[in-house]
């Protein structure tokens, strides 16, 4: 079965049909920057165009990164404070002009990561993180799904988590590789303090240089792997919203 995907994030809005027979996309993706201000108008103005650029007509499934509640957007860490309480879906159903489903992007890659990837066949906990413009999260306990976690925000050293350990802070302080795997060992070893996770599937786009990173993650028991479908695990997971409601 084909459907489509949207991944909605904090720099780039991305999406491709996807091939849910073998969890991979089915077509090249197609890439828009995010808009600044990150209003719902102009996103979803953003999430039209990759749409149209397929041609694509049917259901598609979306990513949002914060939390998201029967087609609601609740925060907004990462994008324009417009989407609180705002019922996105319908937003973008009627700008795209098809059903729109909608969830949280780190929610979405770890579906797909538990159904595709790093995490297939895995029991017990596990918590896949997406280290991009924040870091999301997504828990699972035997393979399923407690939504909406959002453990980038966990205080850690007087700050939000994810505003020193995600990929972005790395990039805007001009960490070295060795520095940043020290911020993320710390975080890592705070989330496994709370939730002792037998394994963590580290995602987003910086999981492509996981050799530079992992072997200098030293700070915690649990396994930690790279995302077996790297930073199209959300796009495959929003597809995989859109044909379980299809479904």
């Amino acid at each position: 079965m084909s459907v489509f995907g949207v991944d909605i994030g904090g720099s780039g809005i991305k999406g491709a049909p996807v091939d849910l027979g073998r969890g991979e996309l089915a077509e090249e993706r197609f890439k828009v920057l995010t808009p600044h201000p990150a209003t719902p108008d102009a996103v979803a103005e953003c999430v039209k165009q990759v749409v149209d650029h397929f041609g694509w007509t049917g259901p598609v499934g979306a990513t949002f990164p914060g939390v998201v509640t029967h087609g609601m957007t609740r925060t907004a860490a990462n994008v324009d404070k417009g989407w609180i309480d705002m019922d996105a879906a319908g937003l973008l159903s009627q700008k795209v002009g098809c059903a729109v489903t909608l969830l949280n992007d780190a929610d979405a890659a770890g579906m797909a990561e538990m159904e595709y990837g790093a995490g297939r066949g895995r029991k017990g906990t596990v918590i896949v993180l997406t280290l991009g413009t924040g870091i999301g999260s997504a828990v699972f306990v035997d393979g399923g799904l407690l939504p909406n976690t959002e453990l980038g925000h966990l205080e850690l050293h007087g700050h939000d988590a994810e505003k020193k350990a995600s990929t972005k802070a790395k990039d805007d302080e001009g960490l070295t590789w060795e520095h940043w795997a020290k911020r993320l060992d710390k975080y890592l070893a705070h989330v496994e303090m709370l939730f002792s996770p037998e394994l963590f599937i580290l995602g987003g786009g910086v999981s492509r240089k996981a050799d530079k990173f992992l072997p200098l993650l030293t700070g915690v028991r649990a396994e930690i792997v790279p995302a077996a479908l790297q930073n199209n695990a959300g796009i495959v997971g929003a597809g995989m919203a859109a044909a379980a409601v299809r479904s």
